[in-house]
């Protein structure tokens, strides 16, 4: 290295500030340049000093995958009818266990049913007699009318004798003008036309009678039948109230708690009732989506019915299968959700109503679809990224455009391609061009 005294010997005469200015900066190049190679040597030899960082790497891979919405939902019963008593009496037997599953039509309770007979008896007799009350109106009925075709008949006849005896008496009144007869034998035929004709006007009031008769017996008829309406009517609530003594189950269904016991006094239309029925074949279960993904609901809807999976706290293994078969009309302000239900069969019973069970309420499916596992996924400052081990063995960070999540993986819809290796795990100890040991790989 050359003095730097030499050096400033050389140059043409300057002044000593000159001088002095030249000296330091020539000084400061050679400090600098001599830190340089000095600090460069060493940051190289421990960069190739670094080992690889063990990481766990999955492979990119494409696949028809569903498009779903997970929550979580709420078993309901698919009806429920609360059995009450519609009759007062003693609770003489109960057929049934609590808990147990019915059948519709199954005998679940009698009431005693002594009294209600009895009103049945009185009231069946009841209408014994209105019959025979009814059938004695219209004997009363036929004959009033008989009386009056009699009337009439008689009438006609000596209708036609007064017209007979009128003409014989004009006739012999005539003779005995003429002097052929004798007054008093124009004055015998006279009278006879005139008994004749009292008889025609007497047999005209009979048939009045009769016809009086007759109305009266019509409306002695309809008394008689409405009374007999009554008694039947009486006898059909007889009945009825006698069949409430005999309780069945309307629905099948699995019974409740008990709330009566046999020999107890119940209560009509009592407000705590007898028990309860749950029909859970088939149930709903009811859950809520975000209001945002409603569209994207009644799209999907209009091309047909959406298949719901229930899956059952520790049974996730085994989902039941259901049908989608409600949804709201009405958004729910204050959480900004719409209700949803679904409709499963359960036959084998694993759904009971209150129970919680977790949703997958499956829209359609995307074919060919980019998929990583969900954890390669990091979230830098400049959106989400992940870790792409290359041919050498380093990794370079990836920008992704992510998609929909379908369990524990996520679709990528811009950035990678199948076959890429992407980091699962061990990305905290990675950076850019850092070389890296592969200890597990998961290829799909």
């Amino acid at each position: 290295m050359m003095n730097n005294n030499a050096i400033i010997q050389d140059l043409p005469k300057l002044t000593r500030l000159q001088k002095s200015s030249l000296g330091l900066l020539i000084l400061g190049l050679v400090c600098f340049s001599s830190w340089f190679f000095l600090s460069k040597r060493p940051t190289q030899i421990q960069a190739n000093s670094y080992k690889a960082v063990p990481v766990v790497v999955a492979q990119v891979s494409q696949a028809t995958i569903p498009l779903e919405i997970r929550t979580t939902g709420t078993v309901e019963a698919y009806s429920t009818v609360l059995i009450k008593s519609l009759v007062d009496g003693q609770l003489t037997g109960v057929y049934f266990q609590q808990g147990q599953q019915v059948k519709k039509g199954q005998l679940l309770f009698k009431i005693d049913p002594t009294p209600f007979q009895a009103d049945l008896d009185q009231a069946l007799a009841k209408q014994v007699q209105a019959q025979a009350q009814v059938q004695q109106a219209i004997a009363n009925l036929q004959q009033a009318n008989d009386q009056v075709t009699q009337a009439k008949s008689t009438r006609v006849k000596d209708a036609a004798e007064a017209r007979n005896a009128d003409t014989e008496a004009k006739r012999y009144t005539h003779l005995f003008q003429q002097g052929a007869v004798t007054q008093e034998q124009a004055q015998q035929y006279r009278t006879s036309a005139d008994a004749a004709e009292a008889t025609v006007s007497a047999d005209q009031s009979a048939i009045r009678e009769a016809i009086a008769a007759v109305g009266s017996a019509k409306a002695n008829v309809q008394n008689a039948q409405a009374n007999l309406k009554a008694a039947e009517a009486a006898v059909a609530s007889a009945k009825t109230q006698l069949a409430y003594t005999t309780i069945y189950a309307p629905i099948d269904g699995q019974t409740g708690n008990l709330q009566v016991n046999q020999g107890n006094l119940v209560k009509a239309n009592d407000t705590t009732g007898l028990v309860v029925i749950n029909q859970t074949h088939p149930t709903y279960v009811s859950f809520s989506i975000p209001q945002q993904q409603l569209p994207e609901l009644k799209e999907y809807l209009a091309k047909g019915k959406l298949e719901v999976d229930a899956l059952v706290p520790n049974n996730s293994a085994q989902p039941i299968k259901g049908e989608l078969t409600f949804v709201d009309n009405t958004l729910d302000t204050t959480t900004g959700t719409i209700q949803l239900k679904a409709t499963f069969s359960n036959i084998q019973g694993q759904l009971s109503p209150g129970e919680f069970v977790d949703v997958v309420l499956k829209l359609t499916q995307l074919p060919n679809a980019i998929i990583v596992p969900s954890q390669a996924l990091q979230t830098g400052q400049n959106g989400q990224y992940v870790y792409v081990v290359q041919p050498d063995k380093t990794v370079a960070t990836r920008p992704v455009k992510v998609g929909d999540s379908v369990g524990k993986e996520t679709v990528i819809n811009q950035g990678l391609q199948p076959g890429e290796q992407v980091v699962t795990d061990g990305q905290f100890n990675l950076a850019p061009g850092v070389s890296v040991a592969i200890e597990q790989s998961s290829n799909k």
